[in-house]
């Protein structure tokens, strides 16, 4: 495994880690731990993508950042 791989795996880790602690529901997706680790796992998963030049995963990864920003935003402004 080279650099690029460890960090497209690094970053699956906190999305999986997200959906999995929702979905027992440890946590809400209105929590700021979710958006955090989405948001995070997003960003490593669309750098190692972009380092790939893997373009349909560029798009999904770039929008999933955009979406836990808006989030992230939404989140302190206390909505």
């Amino acid at each position: 495994m080279n650099a690029t791989d460890w960090l497209r795996s690094i970053g699956l880790f906190p999305i999986l880690l997200a959906y999995f602690l929702n979905v027992t529901e440890k946590i809400s997706n209105k929590d700021l731990s979710f958006i955090l680790l989405n948001l995070i796992g997003a960003s490593m998963t669309c750098l190692a993508s972009v380092l790939l030049k893997h373009v349909p995963f560029i798009i999904l990864e770039v929008a999933c950042v955009i979406v836990s920003l808006a989030s992230l935003i939404n989140y302190g402004k206390g909505g």
